[in-house]
Order: C-alpha cells, then sequence, then structure tokens
C-alpha cells in the first residue's frame, strides 16, 4: 500500500534541521536517564528516612518541641522530595530545596543537644547525609554536586564532635564516619556524572545521526527533483520545441499544439509528485502497447508493436515511467535513425511484470561519449526507470540499436 503523502510530509517536519535548538527527540536518553536516577533516589532515600524517622521517634523526648520541630523541618522537604521522584515533577526544585534544608538542619544541630546527655548512639540525623548528597545530584551542577559530597560530611563530623563535646572516644568514630560518608558520596557523584554522560553521548551520536541522514535526504530530494526537471524539460518541452519547428502540415501542427498544451500542463505541476508520473492504480500491459502505439503516431513513424506474454496489472507509476522512457527511447530511434527498421516489443508476465524492447537498425552510437549535459539517456530513461525500481539497458552498435526497458514486481 503507498504511503500518505500527509503522513509522510508530517513526519518529515518532526526531523530537527542541523544546528536547531535541543529539542526534546534529541534528549531523549537523557531524560530517560533522568527518570531513572530520581527513581533510584526515591527508592534508597525512602528506605533510609524510615531508618531516620524511626530512630528519630524511638529517641525523642516528646516534651522537647525544638527536636520536634528539627523532625518536621527535615522530614516534610523529604516527603516531597520523594513524591516528586516518583511522579517525575518538580524533581530539581523539590531536590534542592531539600539539600539546603538538610544542610542547614544539621549545622544548626548542636543548639538542640543537650549538653548534659553523652550521645553514645548515632543520631537520626545522620542517616540522611547521602540522601544530603543525591538530592545535590539531582538538583545541582556538576561542581556544586562535588561540593555538596565533600562538605556535607564534615559538616556532620562537626557535629557530632560538638554532640560528643570533642571527647577523645568522639574523635575515631567520627573520622571513620566522616571518611566513609565522604567516599560514598563522591562515588554516587561520579557515578551519577557517569551515567549523564553516556546518555547525552547517546543523545548527540543520535542527533548527528539525524543530522546527517536529513543533509543526505534534502540532498537527495534535490538531486531527484533536478533529473525530474531536467527530464521533464527534455521529454516534453523540447520535444514540443522540435515538433514545433518541424511541423510543416495541419496534422503536424495540430500534434505540435497537443504536444505543447502537455509540457505546459506538466512543467504548472512540477511540485505535485502524482500530477508527473501519474495515478497509482494498477495498469494493464495492454494499455502500455496503447499508449506506445500513440507515442509513434504523435513522432510520424511506422513501426511494429508486438504484444506478447500474458496480460497482468502493475503499478500505474511503474507504467507511467515505462511509458516515458520508451517514448524517448522512440524519439531518439526517429530522430537518429530515422525510425529504420523500428520494432517494438512488449512482453508481460502476468503480474509480476513486464518487459518492452525498442530496436532499430540504424547507425547506432557509443553510449560513452555521450556528454554530460545530454540528458535524453542519462535522465529519461536510467534515471527515470531508476525511479521506479526498473531496469534500463541500451544495447548499440553499427548494425543498430537496442534500448530494453523491464520491471519486476518485488
Amino acid at each position: 500500500m503507498p504511503a500518505d503523502p500527509l503522513s509522510i510530509r508530517e513526519a518529515w517536519s518532526k526531523i530537527p534541521s542541523p544546528g536547531s535548538v535541543e529539542t526534546e527527540f534529541e534528549r531523549f536518553t537523557g531524560k530517560r536517564m533522568e527518570r531513572i536516577l530520581a527513581t533510584v533516589v526515591a527508592i534508597g532515600s525512602g528506605i533510609l528516612g524510615a531508618q531516620a524517622l524511626i530512630a528519630g521517634i524511638t529517641t525523642m523526648a516528646w516534651a522537647d518541641a525544638a527536636r520536634i520541630a528539627m523532625l518536621l523541618v527535615v522530614f516534610i522537604p523529604l516527603v516531597v522530595m520523594l513524591v516528586a521522584c516518583l511522579i517525575g515533577r518538580g524533581v530539581r526544585t523539590a531536590s534542592g530545596v531539600f539539600a539546603v534544608v538538610y544542610t542547614a538542619a544539621l549545622a544548626a544541630w548542636p543548639t538542640f543537644v543537650d549538653p548534659m546527655v553523652k550521645a553514645a548512639d548515632q543520631p537520626w540525623i545522620f542517616f540522611l547525609v547521602n540522601v544530603g548528597v543525591v538530592a545535590a545530584m539531582l538538583a545541582f551542577p556538576l561542581w556544586l554536586q562535588f561540593a555538596w559530597a565533600v562538605c556535607l560530611p564534615f559538616v556532620y563530623g562537626y557535629v557530632r564532635l560538638v554532640e560528643g563535646e570533642f571527647s577523645r572516644d568522639y574523635w575515631v568514630i567520627t573520622a571513620f564516619d566522616v571518611s566513609f560518608t565522604l567516599i560514598l558520596g563522591i562515588v554516587i557523584i561520579s557515578l551519577g556524572w557517569m551515567f549523564r554522560s553516556v546518555a547525552a553521548g547517546v543523545d548527540e551520536a543520535r542527533a548527528r545521526a539525524v543530522a546527517s541522514y536529513a543533509a543526505a535526504a534534502a540532498a537527495a530530494a534535490a538531486e531527484e527533483e533536478r533529473a525530474t526537471m531536467s527530464a521533464l524539460m527534455h521529454d516534453s518541452v523540447l520535444a514540443a520545441l522540435i515538433a514545433a519547428e518541424r511541423a510543416e502540415g495541419e496534422r503536424a501542427q495540430e500534434l505540435a499544439v497537443g504536444m505543447a498544451r502537455e509540457a505546459l500542463t506538466r512543467l504548472a505541476n512540477t511540485e505535485a509528485a502524482v500530477a508527473q508520473e501519474g495515478s497509482d492504480e494498477p495498469v494493464g500491459a495492454a494499455q502500455i502497447v496503447i499508449e506506445l502505439r500513440r507515442a509513434l503516431s504523435e513522432l510520424g513513424a511506422d513501426a511494429i508493436v508486438e504484444e506478447r506474454g500474458g496480460i497482468g496489472l502493475i503499478p500505474g507509476r511503474a507504467a507511467r515511467a515505462l511509458v516515458l522512457a520508451a517514448r524517448q527511447a522512440l524519439g531518439n530511434a526517429v530522430t537518429h535513425a530515422h525510425g529504420r527498421g523500428l520494432h517494438i516489443i512488449a512482453e508481460g508476465r502476468g503480474d509480476e511484470g513486464i518487459t518492452v524492447t525498442i530496436s532499430d537498425t540504424g547507425p547506432g552510437f557509443d553510449i560513452e561519449a555521450i556528454g554530460a549535459d545530454r540528458l535524453g539517456i542519462r535522465a529519461s530513461i536510467f534515471a527515470r526507470m531508476a525511479g521506479v525500481a526498473g531496469t534500463a539497458d541500451i544495447d548499440s552498435s553499427q548494425y543498430g540499436t537496442t534500448v530494453t526497458l523491464g520491471w519486476e514486481a518485488r
């Protein structure tokens, strides 16, 4: 089934132009990677947050309003960040708010520590240090992410030492906690940077591939349009001018006027592919033979048209290209061989295809010696048949020329 031209035009319009601004399509992998990172962060932060909440509730003195306020200040932004990560909306804003609020709460923690109580156990706020680091990974640029991963463990270390009144026992434990948290935070930021870099590389490669394809498609379309226009000028306009120049009788003048009218119509419809190449409705081999006989009549030539094989159907576009290429071959035979020994064979193979052979007994010519600016054979025969996945072959010698045109169903 042929593609809908409107669908093709719509799909073509969605291909980004080279050098255009970054589009949703070009950042496909990067956006998917951000979604994956947000989901993983939500799962891990949810587990650590649950542990911290349990630890905070079980060790809290409910008469201490300041500690309850600290718990709410930390966990409300954390819950908002988890929800944003799960739904994929406002992730950067929610994560940035939590990272800043948590760092401020951690720095203010000594204010809420009872100096008379020796906190032998780790405080609940410690469980969220790496959550603050991954929040920075989702919210901040790379340099600030590493700054957060380095500074936040030292803020925690200072808080622990203040809580322990800088006693010797706390130095060893705090040094271990800080070093562990520091290494883990840097590893988390590095993994996030690596995954984002890979995703950006994939998006960049895809953008280059699409831009290369768009450029190649544009060049191919321009070349096809040039070849089509050249073939049109040679087939219709030039043929009409030659016919008008040679028209001596009334019949010849009428034919020249008809050819000129057809040439003008095709020129007016150069932007419509269907108008140029005809309908895609299937055409029988018998109709092709009728068109070939009509072409002979317009050229004022006498020839034998022989029909062989079974009657089949081929797409209208292929039939149109076959007839136009055969008309060009007939015109060459009439012009250069004066129609001597002109013989046409149309051999149908049912629905599998058709072969048209045009032969004459003229003096022949050297195909390799034809100039590049001569489009009668290159554009009107070879390029035209190639455009419909057909074949064209020319065998010329001093004993005559044979042009074989074929199309097969694939």
